[in-house]
């Protein structure tokens, strides 16, 4: 198991941020597919039609994320923690991402900044 962790700036104040990843509607207009999402702990989540599916554990509106990702065959969980922070251009994302398998970890690690953050800034851009 691997961990990752990334900051990130995007154009756009923390609120902003924190509702384009917790809204179902704005999830949908920058990764362009539907998305199952809801800021109630313990509820479950679905990104990029299935691609991305895990446990909601805990929110902090504006400040914070915490969910739990899923891998099959998986013993340890697989924790994401994304904290917002104010920045002079925007939100400075903070991405903890721990217990990754080895087996896909380039693979997330290239998800986490091409098509989750990327996307992200480039929505914001």
């Amino acid at each position: 198991m691997k961990d990752f962790k990334k900051y990130y700036i995007i154009p756009a104040d923390p609120i902003e941020v924190y509702r384009a990843l917790t809204l179902p509607a704005t999830l949908q207009l920058w990764t362009g597919d539907a998305a199952e999402m809801s800021t109630e702990p313990g509820s479950e989540f679905s990104l990029w039609e299935g691609s991305i599916v895990g446990k909601n554990i805990a929110f902090e509106e504006g400040k914070k994320i915490t969910q739990q990702w899923y891998f099959d065959g998986q013993d340890a969980d697989s924790i994401v923690t994304i904290k917002l922070h104010e920045h002079k251009m925007g939100t400075s994302a903070e991405l903890l991402h721990t217990n990754i398998p080895e087996d896909v970890y380039e693979e997330m690690l290239q998800g986490w900044n091409e098509n989750y953050f990327g996307s992200l800034i480039d929505f914001y851009s």
